[in-house]
């Protein structure tokens, strides 16, 4: 239809619903970062906003802000130098052996090596398993994947009943340096050793292995 008469006008409202109509379209948008990268835009501007007001509120400023975060670098690597590494956890289920099939004189030396540099955690865990694995070539306990020190302290205990006591505390310092995070000393590594030894000089009552 033609107008005569002067030009049209279009009215403001009108007007900016049709540039929001027209900008709506796919074509203005294939560029545009997706919704992932977005929340990445906005979360780097936060954290650029946070340390500028960190930084203000700093003393020394930037320079201030950066050494407060190396001194909390160097704690952390120190508490991690002092406690180690996590252990493991459930997800082990507490099995006693956590590698291949060793010999009980290879748990030994391996145990008699920690305990000369000083290493009485895993001083500890060696002699245990060296503790385990001799009762396993004697055929007191049944060869067993899975079994937990607690289970074979208790099972070895029906054909030892004079080291009862002794086992379970053995199976319980296991437990407390290799999941329970406490350290090995030198007076625990020697009570396993001394069992060790006295176990191997024991005459077992003629249970049969334990299963």
């Amino acid at each position: 239809m033609i107008h005569s008469g002067g030009p049209v006008t279009t009215g403001r409202d009108a007007a900016r619903e049709a540039a929001e109509h027209e900008l709506s379209k796919p074509v203005y948008h294939q560029n545009d970062p997706g919704l992932l990268q977005r929340a990445m835009d906005r979360f780097w501007e936060w954290v650029g906003d946070l340390l500028d007001r960190a930084s203000g509120s700093a003393p020394g400023g930037t320079l201030g802000l950066v050494a407060i975060a190396v001194l909390i670098v160097l704690a952390v690597t120190a508490l991690w130098w002092r406690l180690g590494s996590p252990r493991r956890g459930a997800a082990g289920a507490g099995d006693l052996f956590d590698d291949g099939i060793r010999s009980a004189a290879d748990h030994r030396a391996a145990a008699e090596a920690h305990a000369s540099a000083g290493r009485w955690t895993e001083a500890v865990q060696e002699r245990m398993r060296a503790v385990v694995r001799a009762l396993e070539e004697r055929t007191l306990l049944d060869p067993r994947p899975g079994r937990t020190a607690d289970e074979a302290a208790a099972e070895a205990s029906a054909s030892l009943p004079d080291h009862t006591a002794e086992l379970r505390a053995a199976a319980r310092a296991f437990d407390d340096v290799t999941y329970g995070g406490r350290p090995g000393d030198a007076d625990t590594y020697a009570r396993l050793r001394t069992l060790d030894l006295a176990l191997d000089r024991t005459k077992p009552l003629l249970t049969g292995p334990q299963s």
